[in-house]
């Protein structure tokens, strides 16, 4: 299993989950646990996902970094290794 951590921030509009869902769902990745909450009309999502073995992390941030230019947020997609070692205290 290769974990990733998405996180989802911006502006709050119709579309941002079905969106990136759905591009997730098209690449075979499947989401394991998924937050999302708006606080004063800003979207914040945050998922961890299973890539799978051969899932390409590179291209899949790069993708979903498109896609949130594309619909006005700010996507980062990150190994969950990479995650944990930037948030430990």
């Amino acid at each position: 299993m290769k974990k990733l951590i998405i996180t989802v921030v911006g502006h709050d509009k119709v579309g941002i989950i079905a969106k990136v869902c759905t591009y997730l769902a098209e690449n075979g990745v499947n989401i394991l646990d998924i937050s999302q909450t708006i606080v004063d009309g800003y979207f914040n999502m945050m998922m961890v996902v299973d890539a799978g073995r051969t899932a390409d992390v590179t291209k899949l941030s790069k993708e979903l970094g498109s896609i949130g230019e594309e619909i006005g947020v700010v996507i980062h997609c990150q190994h969950e290794d990479i995650f944990n070692m930037m948030h430990r205290v």
